[in-house]
């Protein structure tokens, strides 16, 4: 039983039980495009069934990763056999439980007033924008933003961050960004913004059907 129930794994190196960064990220990336979709659907159609499932699905996803065992959860076990040939890296399970418990109750909220009230508000939207943004950032970056907290919480360090974050070292030269790289990506977002400018009203006409297009080409 003590081996079905735990957190996180002992493995040979490290001091601590940890898991895989790598099978969290996917997990991340998968919720994310599902609570995406969910709310497209909640915002452009207003059909906040997906969202209602995915609500639950999350929530007794979280249950089983906090209170019997991550390698349990059923979004961790795709994830796991998306990066199966992916060389495991490990980082501090304590955090990721500090994290996970955030998230486990921002989805009891959304439970309560989304599926139990069946209510919106600005308090679900602002919900699911910050679960957005938490599983973007893991997926898309390796940043646990809810782990950042762990040390302002507990007011101690933890051990083995992805990208060994926790450790203070100095950047490699490829990984330094340059004042004439930085004014790069300002002319790049100066030059989106006129273009949205210049050319909103166009880009803003509903596309045509592109063989009813070639048809009237060759009619005139």
């Amino acid at each position: 039983m003590s081996k079905v129930k735990q957190f996180g794994e002992k493995v040979e190196g490290y001091t601590i039980p940890v898991l895989n960064e790598r099978e969290i990220r996917a997990s991340a990336g998968i919720l994310f495009l599902l609570v995406f979709i969910s709310i497209m659907l909640a915002i452009f159609k207003g059909n906040f069934i997906m969202l209602k499932y995915f609500i639950i699905g999350f929530l007794v996803d979280f249950i089983i990763r906090i209170f019997i065992n991550p390698k349990y959860s059923p979004t961790l076990i795709l994830g796991r056999l998306i990066v199966s040939r992916q060389v495991p890296e490990y980082v501090g399970a304590v955090q990721k439980k500090f994290a996970w418990v955030i998230g486990l109750f921002l989805a009891v909220i959304m439970l309560f007033l989304v599926v139990i009230v069946n209510s919106f508000s600005v308090i679900t939207g602002l919900i699911c924008l910050i679960c957005m943004v938490f599983l973007f950032f893991e997926s898309a970056f390796g940043i646990c933003l809810g782990c950042l907290t762990y040390g302002w919480f507990y007011g101690k360090k933890a051990q083995y961050c992805p990208g060994e974050v926790c450790d203070l070292k100095n950047k490699d030269d490829i990984q330094k960004t340059s004042f004439t790289q930085l004014l790069i990506v300002m002319a790049f977002i100066a030059y989106i913004v006129v273009s949205v400018y210049l050319f909103n009203d166009f880009f803003s006409e509903a596309p045509s059907d592109l063989w009813e297009i070639i048809r009237t080409a060759r009619a005139n």
